[in-house]
Formats: C-alpha cells, structure tokens, sequence
C-alpha cells in the first residue's frame, strides 16, 4: 500500500472546514496521501474558504447537488479516490488527524488489514451521557452479533484498503453507513484492529447531526447484516 485517501464529506460546515483542512495537510504521512473533499449540497459557501487549497492541487473538491446524506457524499468519494488506502475524517474538529499515521501504521507493517481509531471518552469527549451510551451499545451488539469484540463502531477514523471499501458495496446514505461498513466487514471475516485515538466531541450547539433515531437505525442495519450474511 503505497498512497492513502483521506476523504472529507462536507454539509454546511463554514466554521470549521478550512482549519479542519489545514491541521490535516500539516501532518506528516508515511504515504504519499490525496485529500479529497466531497461537498454535499452545502449552502453556506463553506468551499468558498478552501478555493486556494483546491487552485493549488493540495486538497481536489468534488461537488454534490442537492444535499443527499453523509453515506451518499462518502459512496461517492470511495468511488473517486485514487488511494490504495482509504480513510475518513471529518471536517468538525472532533478527530485529531495527528493520529491518522498511527492508524496506517499496522496495515503499511503487515499487521491489520482494517484499522479502527477507538475513542476513550472523557469528560471533554462526550456532549452527554446518553451519546457515549448509545455508541457502546452499539460496539456491545455488533460484537454480539458477530463474535467479535470491537468497543467503537461509529467511529470516524476507519482505514482500510480502497478495493476493501468498494468490495462491500455500501448502501446507506445517511449515518448508518458507519454501522453497514462495520456490519459488512464483519460478515466477511474481517478482524479489525484498534487504535486508541484523541477526540472532542461538540454539542448540538456547535452543529452536531446525528440524532438518536440513527442509533435505533444502526442497531437493525446490523441485525439485518447478520441474519442475512454479507
């Protein structure tokens, strides 16, 4: 694996996307690596603060219109990503990218195939008690599920090989692509390795999507997964 994919899906995310972007091309790579934003119907002008990034060839901007989902703006940036490896960080500020070398660390040394960046929450890493509970519930039945132990599925930072991304044929196009992807790799007998990563979350007040029906909705999405293999 020579060259790695860092794929940004991008909805109305002006207050944070240009930072998000510059901590990320601050970072040293072990890999050649392409940063590839896909902007999803925003109506913010949030692109407007990265047309340098996109003129110079540091960061390549594909455009979504209308606004179709997260899963759908990460269905297509899969379909266009021209690395061998493949991850996803989003442009909130939550994820550190400085952790993303330690991710592709086990797979460039022959020691994972699937790379997970875990979150430990803190008391600055959660915006209340309920979202650290939903997300453990689901590492809980997804391990159940498959007989396998992971302790964070919705994850952001996932790595993986491209063709391994492509193979699983994602569906969803909103939120519940985190647990399909989980769901599917597991049917095909992926062992996914962790790593502990940073994280911070914000709270509704500084733009946070998911809700709780979407937690409901991961749960059946791998119930469904399961009963009816890969």
């Amino acid at each position: 694996m020579s060259s790695l994919t860092v794929l940004m899906p991008v909805y109305n995310e002006r207050a944070t996307l240009r930072e998000a972007l510059d901590r990320l091309l601050a970072v040293e790579m072990p890999v050649p690596t392409e940063v590839l934003v896909v902007d999803d119907g925003s109506t913010d002008g949030c692109t407007d603060t990265i047309a340098d990034l996109v003129e110079s060839g540091a960061v390549r901007l594909i455009r979504q219109d209308p606004n179709q989902g997260k899963g759908a703006a990460l269905r297509r940036g899969i379909a266009e990503a021209e690395g061998e490896l493949l991850t996803i960080l989003d442009a909130d500020l939550e994820y550190d990218p400085r952790d993303l070398p330690e991710l592709v660390a086990p797979i460039l040394g022959g020691d994972a195939k699937v790379v997970y960046g875990a979150r430990s929450y803190g008391g600055h890493a959660a915006y209340s008690f309920w979202f650290v509970m939903g997300n453990k519930m689901l590492a809980l039945w997804a391990s159940f599920l498959f007989d396998a132990w992971l302790t964070d599925i919705e994850t952001c930072l996932k790595v993986a090989p491209t063709a391994t991304w492509r193979a699983v044929d994602l569906r969803s196009d909103g939120f519940g692509i985190e647990a399909e992807l989980t769901g599917k790799l597991l049917a095909r007998k992926e062992r996914i390795f962790e790593v502990p990563i940073r994280y911070k979350a914000r709270g509704r007040d500084e733009g946070k999507k998911i809700q709780w029906t979407d937690g409901v909705a991961a749960l059946w999405i791998l119930l469904r997964i399961r009963l009816r293999g890969r």
